[in-house]
């Protein structure tokens, strides 16, 4: 895996790009979050709103988003997942991820884009240069293990193993939109099985922000237990399976 600061040039963004943003109960900040992303790219927005309970859906689509609305909370997983699905049905070239929180800054995206040129998968890490939001100790620990695991499984370093803030090639969105994609934390196990499917892999550094109000999908006591459990599980299986894309 390579890890460089890339030229951000325009033309080497894709033709047809698809934001994908998955989104639950995130109505107070997300219709400035969609206008900050459409400032950055002339793709559209797809707000997948994951059984939220306010008003998410209408605050996206006054911020210019398209929204697909799952009528339940399904996962995080599971609302990227309707993203991918509905690029590929739709002829996009590219879909850019990023979380509907505001932790992901948007003045990032282009060097996501730029370094997709030459990748199928592009991370964004927290860790490749200062400045930028660093997890509680705890975390950071278990992403350090995580990582290096995943680096041990797919023959390249990963630094930042739990980045959603990532940017897909048309030909990495068929093995994203399959069912072996998890419908809960897709984390340091997809960037080890994209890698061992021979796809192209790389980081580059990028800005994110502390969680909005503490906000964290492994937030609270049962979920960080819970999330141990389930990736340990999960990268002990990868080297099982055969990957193909």
């Amino acid at each position: 895996m390579t890890h460089a600061l890339v030229a951000e040039t325009p033309h080497a963004h894709p033709a047809r790009l698809l934001v994908v943003m998955p989104a639950f109960n995130e109505a107070r900040g997300i219709r400035r979050v969609v206008e900050a992303v459409r400032d950055q790219v002339a793709g559209d927005v797809l707000v997948v709103d994951d059984g939220s309970a306010d008003e998410t859906a209408a605050e996206a689509r006054a911020g210019g988003a398209r929204v697909a609305v799952h009528p339940v909370n399904l996962g995080y997983g599971a609302a990227l997942q309707t993203g991918y699905r509905y690029a590929l049905r739709h002829g996009y070239d590219a879909v850019l991820q990023l979380d509907a929180d505001g932790q992901h800054d948007p003045a990032s995206i282009p060097r996501l884009l730029t370094a997709l040129h030459d990748a199928d998968v592009v991370v964004g890490s927290r860790f490749l240069e200062p400045g930028s939001y660093r997890p509680p100790l705890a975390r950071r620990i278990g992403m350090w293990l995580f990582g290096r695991v995943a680096s041990a499984l797919s023959g390249q370093r990963i630094t930042d193993p739990t980045s959603g803030f990532q940017a897909i090639s048309r030909e990495a969105l068929r093995f994203y939109a399959h069912e072996r994609y998890p419908v809960d934390y897709p984390d340091a196990d997809v960037l080890a099985m994209v890698a061992r499917a021979g796809l192209r892999l790389t980081e580059v550094p990028v800005r994110m922000l502390p969680s909005p109000e503490g906000k964290s999908m492994h937030g609270g006591v049962v979920k960080p237990l819970y999330y141990v459990f389930r990736m340990s599980l999960a990268l002990f299986l990868v080297p099982l399976r055969r990957e193909t894309r």
